[in-house]
């Protein structure tokens, strides 16, 4: 089976063309392939596939031509990944499936349409505006961490660090406690601190991430965006640009009155063939 390879700030995907939906693609198989020491590794899969070829698309045909068919490291399906959508749509355009224009280009997504933009290495993609609906909290190390919860078409809650409390420091090895009530789907949990001002942007946040389905992963796209709605509200601020450090680099994330902006570097930088009796195996 052919696969490419990408990443963005290192939260990092593997590839499958299937554009015409014939691929036997099942939990078992991506657990597999996203194994970093029996398959390729990675934080997920993204299968390329037209939105009319795919039961969760379908209905978005007419709107792209493109569904991010996305699956998390442990096999289980997740609504939206914004990196592994500013990955997705740099392999369109790179394989020559899309033709970058002066339009945004849309893709589906089992969260609705995203609409993507590319200059050089940097892919931007437009996103619903992220809405902050509750108080909650995650539990970790034996600390109850005061957060708030955020939808963006998948689940996040963000818990803004006491002082005294280093993000370094934090024990991501387990999985944090959350509400199952609110979040019966589970939820990925960000935990930030402030960073120093940064040009260009309102406010500086630095961020650790645990995802439901990957565990610790080095980027977030849309936990980037969330962590922004929730530095913004905390500085009195409606819209406004943040920068966003992960371990993985740094995120940019603008939100205005209706939408959500993601954009940062997006990289393909390997393709190949899989052999899946052996991964399987």
């Amino acid at each position: 089976m052919e696969f490419t390879k990408g990443h963005g700030t290192r939260n990092d995907f593997v590839l499958l063309p299937d554009p015409d939906g014939q691929l036997d693609l099942t939990p078992e198989l991506v657990a597999a392939l996203c194994d970093r020491r029996q398959g390729i590794g990675a934080d997920g899969v993204l299968r390329v596939v037209r939105a009319a070829k795919h039961p969760d698309g379908a209905g978005l045909a007419g709107e792209a031509e493109w569904f991010m068919d996305y699956w998390n490291a442990d096999g289980s399906f997740a609504e939206m990944c914004g990196n592994g959508a500013r990955v997705f749509v740099r392999y369109l355009i790179d394989t020559g499936l899309a033709t970058p224009t002066g339009a945004a280009l849309p893709v589906a997504t089992r969260a609705g349409i995203v609409r993507a933009r590319v200059e050089g290495d940097t892919v931007a993609i437009e996103m619903r505006r992220p809405r902050l609906h509750a108080d909650s909290a995650a539990t970790l190390d034996g600390l109850t961490l005061p957060g708030t919860a955020v939808d963006l078409g998948n689940p996040h809650l963000v818990c803004v660090l006491p002082a005294g409390v280093e993000l370094s420091a934090l024990d991501l090895s387990t999985a944090p406690g959350f509400d199952p009530a609110l979040f019966p789907a589970g939820v990925n949990v960000e935990f930030i601190v402030a960073g120093e001002p940064v040009d260009g942007a309102d406010e500086h946040s630095l961020m650790r991430v645990y995802e439901r389905g990957s565990a610790e992963t080095l980027s977030c796209g849309t936990g980037a965006c969330a962590v922004a709605a929730v530095a913004l509200r905390d500085a009195d601020l409606d819209t406004g640009t943040v920068a966003v450090d992960v371990p993985g680099g740094r995120l940019t994330v603008t939100v205005t009155e209706d939408s959500c902006w993601l954009s940062g570097p997006a990289l393909l930088v390997a393709t190949g063939e899989v052999d899946l009796a052996a991964v399987l195996g």
